[in-house]
């Protein structure tokens, strides 16, 4: 206020403006829930919608094309560097031995995974199957390793928690593209430069 020249707030003043911005506050959260909630809708059960097209599917395809191509074409090389460390000839070209080096140093480290995975199975049965903790009986309430028995109201008050004590509020997660969809929308804010510095983000 002191730079605007403004030297003397009224309360009055303070409280119009708070409410004010309460108010703008709670209008931009109800509008960009409303948005969210509208992204995170789901159409899959609903009678009147039929699917097109699976992306997801068609993606894990490629993904599935991809992996075995590599898994080919690693196993080629493998086969090459095989075949270049059981050479005899006499003349190694420079090629050939560092397709030597590269075979050996292959079968370092498929020795090295060989062992470390011997090593976490050892590891793993020596510790053992895990045991499953025994749960509490329904009328028994444990305090500091004792196990304390109730009855009657006691049992009904404490013993069994309550529906209310595991109830889980939905939560509604807000992104950075739904505000930016709210802005796009709203007159003030559709060529502001708040907008653009979040489209480059």
């Amino acid at each position: 206020a002191k730079k605007l020249g403004i030297t003397d707030v009224p309360a009055e003043v303070v409280t119009f403006i708070s409410h004010a911005t309460q108010n703008r506050l709670r209008t931009v959260i109800e509008k960009v829930t409303v948005i969210t909630q509208h992204r995170m809708e789901s159409y899959k059960d609903d009678e009147w919608y039929e699917q097109a097209t699976d992306v997801r599917s068609q993606l894990k395809f490629f993904e599935q094309l991809e992996r075995l191509e590599k898994q080919r074409k690693d196993e080629q090389e493998r086969e090459i560097l095989l075949k270049a460390a059981k050479s005899r000839s006499r003349q190694e070209d420079p090629e050939q031995a560092r397709l030597k080096q590269k075979a050996k140093e292959m079968q370092q480290q498929e020795l090295a995974q060989m062992r470390q995975r011997d090593a976490n199975l050892t590891a793993l049965a020596a510790i053992g199957p895990r045991k499953k903790r025994k749960l509490d009986s329904p009328g028994l309430l444990t305090i500091g390793g004792e196990g304390l028995g109730m009855s009657g109201g006691s049992q009904a008050g404490l013993g069994t928690p309550s529906s209310r004590q595991y109830a889980r509020q939905k939560i509604t997660r807000v992104n950075l593209r739904d505000f930016i969809f709210y802005m796009e929308q709203e007159r003030e804010t559709s060529h502001s430069l708040l907008l653009y510095r979040a489209l480059l983000k």
